[in-house]
């Protein structure tokens, strides 16, 4: 937690100390302390499909977990045994994560938009033994059971399915006289599979000291949260790291409530309204959703809501939607940055620091940023490198699971490489560049394609972009725009020479986007990244198809 009262950057970085506990678990500290001091402060509202409104409570939420709790050690569950939570935000979500959190097993949240192959890859490497999920959950699990010797169990929250057992009716077996195990802050608490923009997924293992080493960078990135009347939403799902331990758990940690609300479809009207009729205060939106709300027209004038802050991360926002969100929301949109084996090290806070175009903030207090060399040696102010973080560090995760090989190929000595590629200006502030992998080397130049991105974006047809480097004989690369147009718009010849002359005058000559695709959508994550490999595999088919033509 941050030191109280900061008056700058700087003094909360002389003034920051870690106060990690040898014993620690998530599952008390996110509910079980609450539930012993205040059990009728509010934890939830969770906003049903049929739009309606329920609260819950701390000491409901602690009650609820403890069933479950007793239900999993019921089932012959032991510490270290993985659950599988396959469900979207909602309150069995939440406690089961602090259920199990509770007995020392390890969760596993899996997104529910995730198809057959995803979960067979995820619950057959981890060797779940249980998953918590609904109907439609279940269905998909029906098909690959089979190949799933280590499920013993599925459980469903909305009645009994083929195969499986109803979760609430268990539940009330069993009473909520529940003992937290005695867990050190360093055990195993859950895994989260990253997204899987290179290669198979790995599954990163965290401790329970995870939630903990979150704190400093949620913290900043509201603008030093918490105060009151603060109250947490996103339509970042909980399955994913963005949505679990950016909002729900460090919110818990502090006692603010939570919105949960999984739209179907995002939509940014739908958006909007949520934030006014749940008196919203701060919120996790990431780049996508912005880029989506920002199609609204003048959003200020259609809804009364009140924010106190807004965070993004996930991908480089850029001055046109810094701008944005200051005309639409009032405020300046933190941005911050992390990957799923280390989070929120690097933040911006518009309360403490100016914000400067084209950088992502400071590294946050506690975590030791810096740019290096393929050796690991720290390289000089302006000078690109890998971006990496020093271990050890309370938000660093333990390891993959099964995957030794990949674990120490993630470090060079102390250093936990990120993969991204950036540097560090003369304030400390550091300038993300892009994945190594997606930056465009282009007759001798290094080109990140997140300030084309930006460019383009402000382009009034432009709705969305993503920019990806092309093979090419002579500059080895040339810049690709692959875009998606504002309604009315139309990608004819004349509006990709217009694209282009706008990034030249505006950017620079030697990045504008030699080739520009006009596409219906982009390829996305389920986490909302832009999947540029397979942008660059249909620039590959639109060449070979145009040179057949």
């Amino acid at each position: 937690m941050l030191p109280s009262s900061p008056s700058s950057y700087q003094d909360i970085q002389d003034r920051f100390a870690w106060n990690i506990p040898q014993r620690y678990n998530i599952g008390h500290d996110a509910c079980g302390k609450w539930a012993e001091q205040d059990a009728d402060r509010r934890a939830l509202t969770f906003i049903d499909g049929q739009g309606k409104a329920h609260d819950y409570s701390f000491g409901q939420m602690n009650e609820a977990s403890n069933r479950f709790g007793k239900l999993l050690l019921a089932q012959g569950i032991q510490v270290g045994d993985r659950v599988g939570i396959l469900l979207p935000q909602a309150p069995e979500t939440a406690f089961a994560h602090i259920g199990c959190y509770k007995i020392g097993c390890i969760a596993i949240p899996l997104f529910s938009l995730f198809g057959a192959e995803a979960l067979l890859y995820r619950l057959a490497d981890s060797g779940a033994t249980v998953v918590v999920t609904n109907a439609e959950g279940a269905a998909k699990l029906a098909g690959i059971r089979d190949k799933l010797p280590a499920l013993q169990v599925v459980f469903t929250i909305d009645g009994p399915q083929p195969g499986t057992l109803d979760l609430h009716r268990e539940m009330a077996r069993h009473n909520d006289d529940l003992k937290t195990a005695d867990t050190g802050a360093d055990d195993p608490a859950l895994i989260i599979y990253t997204s899987g923009t290179t290669g198979q997924p790995k599954g990163a293992l965290h401790a329970h000291r995870v939630l903990l080493g979150h704190l400093p960078g949620v913290e900043i990135s509201h603008n030093l949260l918490p105060q009151e009347d603060d109250c947490l939403w996103t339509p970042a799902d909980w399955a994913w790291i963005g949505g679990l331990l950016d909002v729900l758990l460090p919110a818990w940690h502090h006692g603010i409530p939570v919105v949960a609300h999984r739209f179907q479809k995002f939509t940014p009207d739908a958006a909007f309204q949520l934030l006014q009729d749940y008196s919203v205060r701060n919120t996790f939106l990431p780049p996508t959703a912005l880029k989506m709300m920002r199609t609204v027209t003048h959003p200020e004038s259609r809804w009364s809501y009140r924010l106190r802050s807004v965070a993004s991360g996930g991908e480089t926002l850029g001055s046109e939607l810094l701008d944005w969100g200051r005309r639409t929301f009032g405020l300046t949109i933190n941005e911050f940055y992390g990957q799923t084996e280390c989070n929120m090290t690097v933040s911006s806070c518009a309360d403490l620091m100016p914000v400067r175009p084209g950088a992502i903030g400071r590294p946050v207090p506690g975590h030791h940023v810096a740019v290096v060399d393929d050796a690991g040696q720290v390289v000089g102010t302006g000078q690109s490198g890998n971006i990496a973080v020093r271990g050890p560090d309370p938000v660093m995760f333990l390891r993959y699971w099964n995957n030794e090989k990949a674990t120490q190929e993630k470090y060079i000595g102390d250093w936990l490489i990120t993969g991204d590629t950036g540097h560090l200006d003369d304030e400390g502030y550091v300038h993300f560049v892009g994945r190594n992998d997606d930056v465009i080397t282009s007759a001798g130049y290094r080109i990140g394609p997140g300030e084309i991105e930006d460019c383009i974006l402000q382009h009034p047809s432009v709705k969305m972009v993503a920019v990806v480097g092309a093979p090419d004989v002579q500059r080895t690369e040339v810049v690709a725009a692959i875009i998606v147009l504002q309604d009315g718009h139309e990608g004819d010849d004349a509006l990709r020479r217009a694209i282009q002359h706008h990034v030249k005058t505006r950017l620079a000559a030697h990045e504008y986007p030699r080739e520009v695709y006009f596409v219906q959508e982009l390829p996305m994550t389920t986490t909302g990244k832009v999947i540029r490999r397979e942008l660059r595999q249909l620039v590959e088919q639109w060449r070979a198809e145009a040179a057949g033509a």
